[in-house]
């Protein structure tokens, strides 16, 4: 296939974006909403595509459409392509003033209060550079980082996963700690052991979730089961919110007792869980440019990171 006289003059950046609208929205009639485009002018600019490329791109029943292997290559290629755009066009808006722009990042409920400090000395100094924070489980974070959605990631990380197409920097280790209210009766307590605590009221992640799941391993190197649980939720705050009635216990970093937020009422109790240690990294695309914006975000991650890095 001649890209000169078959691709370079006549595959439009304006086609694919419509190749990828009507996939994301499943049928003609939606994008034509979306892209404010008549169908014929859709299905007319899709078909060209199909026959300068030679291959069909999507497959069209009664019930919508639905994209082709072909298709499915030509759109994840795309978003590649239109990422490399919007990261020139930061360049551009970087080489006149570095110090603007959005940084998307992506983190798991435990290392938000990393990630809010971070965004606080950068607003300080930076103000004119906005942020977007998607909180949500590693796997999907993962997705939507390859997908361009965002910039970087901070997360747990595995050191022994190898993963070609991503870039992972340490920026500190994490170890989880049984936390509860500076009011509970169990704070002052020495030496006490996971199995002291079983019949305490407990919220802790799903199990079948990222924290959760090291929760779980937790517990089990002890040979002890979950204890049963209150309240289950993926999310800190929830957690955090029944913690201040000074009645509940569950697993968090020790990370977040060193937030301004939390320092004043949140403690921890003497449970040795060391063996829970974990690297929290900062995780890029491999090969992908970061704008201005992204690199200020990274180097002040590594600052805050040292300050927030768990000593015990």
């Amino acid at each position: 296939m001649q890209w000169d006289d078959r691709i370079g003059r006549r595959l439009r950046l304006k086609d694919l974006h419509t190749l990828q609208t009507v996939a994301e929205v499943g049928s003609m009639a939606k994008a034509s909403e979306r892209l404010a485009l008549s169908q014929p002018a859709i299905s007319k600019a899709i078909s060209d595509m199909e026959h300068t490329l030679g291959a069909p791109l999507l497959d069209r029943s009664s019930r919508g459409v639905e994209l082709t292997e072909c298709g499915r290559l030509l759109v994840e290629r795309g978003r590649v392509i239109f990422d490399e755009v919007k990261q020139g066009v930061r360049d551009i808006e970087h080489v006149s003033d570095p110090t603007r722009g959005e940084v998307r990042i992506g983190t798991i409920g435990p290392v938000t209060a990393v990630v809010s400090e971070i965004i606080c000395r950068l607003a300080r100094k930076y103000p004119r550079i906005t942020y977007h924070v998607t909180v949500s489980e590693p796997d999907t974070l993962g997705r939507e980082l390859r997908e361009r959605a965002l910039d970087v990631v901070l997360t747990r990380w595995n050191p022994r996963a190898v993963v070609d197409d991503l870039a992972a920097e340490v920026l500190y280790n994490s170890t989880l700690a049984v936390m509860a209210d500076k009011r509970h009766p169990l704070v002052n307590r020495r030496r006490l052991h996971l199995a002291d605590l079983m019949d305490e009221q407990w919220t802790l992640s799903p199990s079948d979730s990222f924290l959760g799941r090291i929760g779980v391993d937790v517990f089990r190197r002890r040979k002890l089961p979950l204890p049963p649980t209150v309240m289950t939720t993926i999310s800190t705050h929830m957690r955090l919110n029944l913690l201040a009635s000074g009645q509940f216990l569950t697993l968090l970093p020790t990370t977040l007792l060193r937030h301004r937020s939390n320092s004043a009422w949140l403690r921890a109790l003497n449970v040795d869980l060391s063996d829970s240690t974990g690297p929290i990294a900062s995780i890029t695309v491999r090969k992908r440019r970061s704008g201005g914006a992204v690199k200020l975000f990274q180097e002040v991650s590594r600052a805050v990171c040292k300050e927030f890095a768990d000593l015990r």
